[in-house]
């Protein structure tokens, strides 16, 4: 499973440096996931980076 950033994302972008795999990018209107390139961080870190930075909580599986 993929994580997902929600509608309440304030486009504040500390999400993307944070993604070890390159899979989040600003779209239209908030920042999206690419679940194909997304693994949760497993193997990487202890829990997903882009939720451990965000500050809306809006990044969630």
């Amino acid at each position: 499973m993929a994580m997902k950033i929600t509608e309440e994302c304030i486009n504040c972008g500390a999400c993307e440096p944070e993604c070890p795999n390159t899979a989040i990018s600003q779209g239209d209107d908030i920042y999206v996931i690419d679940a194909s390139k997304c693994t949760e961080c497993k193997g990487q870190h202890d829990e997903p980076a882009c939720a451990a930075v965000c500050p809306v909580d809006c990044c969630v599986l």
